[in-house]
């Protein structure tokens, strides 16, 4: 599917930067490519005070990640949700309420997780308050806030398409500062490089490891030769799906004439932001997002949706509230 990847924040196209630094809810930029630049210090400390901050005192309760483990105690029922484990069906309360539940566990003490991340071009781009990239960095620096303690312990590997990186799965706040640094600092993909999501699953899945948890980053861009690895990837662990959109990803603004370029390709394109052209890469836009939905429901991965236009940490909160509590209480209430 083809995507307005060539503009940057503060093109003519696309917005001022003042806007954009206004924006409520942005990361801080990752934009330094040096471990020891203080400017990426001082940015990962910001983000690590924002999550701390905005995620702690919300999520209390018994020791749960963001999907529960297997081979863990049962807990309480709740309504069935699209993208639950069916094996995770609760036959008797569905039968007394008349209405699908699935019995939640408590997961064990000690979980393993693992996160591919894809910095491929396509996520060198933003129109809104940063750029993708920025995006991806903040979402593993949530997951790693709230999957890390007890013992727990959180990998990484990050492709770009040119390489792929892997950071061990250890524990403690060192680590995890150490983590995000280096996916902050992983190098761009040289212009026309396509990028390997496919590479970052597989090497999830050798060796093989004990069961946990694993969660993909990606804005899902691009075919979908990833849906036999993940499905794979799925059978033994949890997976989440974080998705990072930006508005462009989803629609064309009314411009005019506009020169497009795809780092993944190298290819530049001038067209004409018709009505026509408009409304067919929409609707492109929304059959692609649909199939993306549809693979990711057949892996039993929700999906949580951020936006380079919204607040990140807030969709974060609502994300994981309405997977541990809001389904339950509804489900009492009724």
């Amino acid at each position: 599917m083809a995507s307005p990847t060539g503009g940057r924040p503060g093109d003519p196209v696309f917005g001022a930067p003042a806007v954009q630094q206004s924006l409520r809810g942005a990361p801080p930029s990752f934009a330094s490519g040096s471990l020891e630049d203080p400017r990426l210090s001082a940015a990962l400390r910001t983000l690590e005070l924002t999550v701390r901050r905005r995620l702690d005192g919300v999520l209390h309760g018994d020791h749960l990640g963001l999907i529960p483990g297997p081979g863990s105690e049962p807990g309480d029922a709740r309504e069935y949700q699209p993208g639950d484990d069916v094996r995770q069906m609760d036959w008797s309360v569905t039968a007394r309420t008349t209405h699908p539940h699935v019995r939640q566990s408590v997961a064990d003490r000690e979980l393993e997780t693992w996160m591919a991340v894809d910095l491929s071009a396509s996520l060198d781009f933003g129109t809104a308050g940063c750029e993708k990239r920025d995006l991806a960095v903040a979402a593993t620096s949530a997951i790693a806030h709230l999957t890390s303690g007890g013992g727990n312990r959180i990998g990484a590997v990050v492709a770009t398409g040119e390489r792929v990186v892997r950071v061990p799965a250890r524990g403690g706040r060192a680590h995890i500062q150490s983590l995000l640094r280096t996916v902050a600092t992983t190098p761009h993909a040289p212009d026309g490089t396509r990028g390997d999501f496919v590479g970052a699953i597989d090497a999830l899945r050798r060796p093989e490891r004990r069961r946990g948890m694993v969660v993909v980053v990606s804005d899902f861009l691009g075919p979908t030769d990833w849906e036999r690895p993940l499905r794979a990837l799925a059978a033994r662990h949890d997976v989440l799906a974080v998705e990072v959109v930006d508005p462009r990803d989803l629609e064309l603004p009314d411009v005019g004439d506009v020169v497009l370029h795809d780092p993944e390709t190298g290819r530049t394109r001038e067209f004409s932001t018709t009505p026509r052209l408009r409304e067919d890469f929409a609707a492109a836009a929304a059959a692609h997002r649909a199939n993306v939905e549809k693979i990711l429901r057949g892996c039993s991965a929700p999906r949580l949706t951020l936006r380079t236009d919204g607040d990140w940490i807030a969709d974060v909160v609502r994300f994981v509230s309405r997977r541990r509590h809001g389904a339950s209480m509804g489900a009492s209430t009724r």
